[in-house]
């Protein structure tokens, strides 16, 4: 996303030189959404898997997000999960991403006005005609998620999931787990906030929604951030940035769930992998939980109306 999107100003060039070295290094996901700058990342991912070594490009599996409707100025209209839709947003991203199917498809958020029934089974005709290969949902609640896993199979959940954003594990990921639904865990750096590279006094531009973004703001960012600091001394001991132990911890959280890591370089791609040589021991693990408990951070992950929108949060 942040490619293409909401993060400010990115490099075209170096958006593709890090697409091609994380699958050079062994990255085979690479996670979109149809709406990520209005078609502009699957257009990007087009251009890095067509320049790819083939067999590099063979290994790439893609997970695409639709649904969000936008206008000419940027904003968000709602969501449209109608069967029609569905099919009308999957022609769409099979053109633009140049791929026969699409690895897998999700929607980005509940239609409040569909049944999930109905869009889940229209993903699954999807699947049936070989344009789909598996049927993926993001940010919705344990109960809906039951429907959807009632209607056809699922094959991941892409939710939220970071050490200052625990929401999940009180019903969403047990029932995951239940179901044998897999968990793409979003934000595992709450946007560069518990990156370690985000400061106090960092002005945002106006294309960067974090200005906008509860975390970020006045005395909840100074909260933040003291938990970064501890989380600091923690990382320090272990010969680690901030980032690579707060990935570490995600990775730590079972085998069905992975991190997905929004890198827009080349040297935070590098940053990121290095989390793979983290080792956390049980004994790390409770310092962890000490220095930044569950429930921790101050303000919420969205603005007020977007945080509306979640089926995950009701």
């Amino acid at each position: 996303m942040g490619m293409s999107a909401l993060y400010g100003e990115s490099d075209r060039g170096e958006s593709i030189a890090t697409v091609h070295a994380a699958l050079a290094a062994g990255v085979t996901l690479l996670d979109t959404g149809d709406f990520y700058g209005m078609g502009h990342n699957e257009l990007l991912i087009n251009e890095a898997l067509r320049t790819a070594p083939a067999a590099d490009r063979e290994k790439a599996l893609v997970s695409v997000k639709f649904g969000a409707l936008r206008d000419v100025e940027g904003g968000f209209n709602g969501v449209d999960g109608r069967p029609a839709a569905v099919k009308n947003f999957a022609a769409y991203s099979l053109q633009r991403l140049g791929v026969d199917h699409i690895d897998v498809y999700r929607i980005a958020r509940l239609d409040p006005d569909v049944p999930i029934e109905e869009t889940v089974g229209a993903i699954a005709e999807l699947v049936q005609a070989g344009h789909v290969r598996h049927i993926g949902l993001s940010e919705i609640g344990a109960e809906t998620l039951r429907r959807a896993a009632a209607t056809a199979p699922i094959s991941d959940l892409q939710i939220e999931y970071a050490l200052i954003t625990r929401g999940i594990e009180a019903e969403i990921l047990p029932t995951a787990r239940e179901l044998g639904v897999g968990v793409t865990a979003y934000g595992v750096l709450s946007r560069g906030l518990i990156s370690g590279h985000f400061t106090r006094d960092r002005e945002l531009g106006a294309g960067d929604f974090r200005a906008m973004s509860p975390r970020f703001q006045g005395d909840n960012l100074t909260r933040n951030l003291d938990l970064v600091d501890r989380l600091r001394e923690i990382a320090d001991a272990k010969g680690a940035s901030v980032a690579q132990v707060a990935i570490a911890w995600v990775l730590a959280q079972g085998e069905d769930v992975v991190p997905l890591i929004g890198a827009r370089r080349r040297d935070r791609l590098t940053e990121a992998l290095g989390a793979l040589d983290v080792v956390l021991d049980a004994d790390d693990l409770a310092a962890i939980e000490k220095a930044v408990p569950a429930g921790s951070a101050s303000g919420d992950r969205y603005p007020s109306d977007q945080m509306a929108h979640l089926d995950s949060e009701r």
